[in-house]
């Protein structure tokens, strides 16, 4: 292969989406970000992380069949559906085999379709210096839509997408200037993603430490039954390093010899059980298959607020 892969251009996180006739909105699908490579003679998918993942997807060998030009790197996202949505769970299944076997059987069992969204270089040129209206142009003119690959559309509207995918229980949008270079390895406002999040008041039923501070928090919720139900562990949020010491003494207060869940949390090894007396609002994207949070984030400690108030029906669960 003579393309050395490149760190993708990524976009930042905002609140609100941005306005002006330069920018245009894509939906922002819930899959795993690849880089399809074919240099003439060989081609590679690698992943944001320079990882390759050519033989997870052998159904994209053969580039004549979506992709007219005879060299390029094409930008976008692998994603696979469960019933009627992307589903990251699923993409996972095929991302995450290595055995030849498990691969060639997932390919009839967890189809897959590549998202494209962009290109930078084709037919043995750069286009990373071109205008994103360009780049889409040469897009809609060496690639192939099937079943198999499409092209990621455009939006004028971006408040009319971020409500629509909120209906439908999708990940977010991107917003994206046309005017904007592409740029690898870079991260900046030309490009900015906008997530859907769902959030819920949860009970902590344990932590972790690190060097003697808590950095993470077991969280549950109260079935109708009165069963204590673990719902994933968050580290990550709108919390100071002087709330993580708060949080470090109130648990050692709150410290139990019991477990309080009635299953078995992900990270019980190194976990201390604690009283659920204490009540954080977490936000998060969406359920596991698992039955619990996927990307939970803190966003404050609900002082005085009853953990009896923490149930699985605020969840839709």
């Amino acid at each position: 292969m003579n393309l050395k892969p490149i760190v993708p251009f990524e976009p930042i996180l905002c609140e609100r989406g941005p306005s002006g006739p330069q920018w245009t909105a894509q939906i922002k699908w819930d899959g795993v970000r690849m880089l399809a490579y074919h240099d003439g003679r060989e081609t590679r998918l690698v992943n944001r992380k320079r990882n390759d993942r050519t033989a997870q997807y052998p159904e994209f060998q053969d580039t004549a069949s979506y992709c007219s030009a005879s060299s390029f790197i094409l930008d976008g996202e692998m994603i696979s559906f469960d019933e009627s949505k992307p589903s990251f769970h699923e993409i996972m299944r095929r991302d995450g085999l290595r055995r030849t076997a498990a691969i060639e059987a997932a390919v009839r069992t967890v189809p897959v379709v590549y998202m494209i969204f962009d290109i930078v270089y084709v037919e043995g040129e750069w286009v990373t210096d071109k205008p994103l209206s360009e780049r889409q142009r040469l897009l809609a003119e060496v690639v192939k839509p099937g079943s198999r690959v499409q092209l990621t559309g455009n939006f004028p509207d971006g408040d009319a997408l971020f409500g629509a995918m909120k209906e439908k229980g999708m990940e977010g949008i991107v917003y994206k200037d046309l005017d904007s270079l592409y740029v690898p390895d870079g991260k900046d406002g030309r490009w900015r993603k906008r997530k859907i999040t769902r959030d819920l008041y949860a009970a902590v039923g344990g932590v972790t430490h690190r060097d003697g501070v808590v950095n993470a928090l077991l969280l549950g919720l109260y079935a109708p039954d009165g069963r204590f139900v673990y719902v994933g562990h968050a580290g990550t949020g709108r919390l100071t390093y002087a709330d993580w010491r708060e949080l470090t003494r109130i648990a050692a207060v709150l410290r139990t010899s019991t477990r309080p869940f009635v299953n078995e949390p992900e990270r019980h090894r190194d976990a201390m059980w604690t009283t659920p007396k204490l009540v954080v609002r977490v936000q998060y994207l969406e359920w596991t298959p698992g039955g619990t949070m996927r990307q939970p984030s803190i966003q404050a400690v609900m002082d005085g607020m009853p953990p009896a108030d923490c149930t699985t029906d605020q969840a839709g669960r």
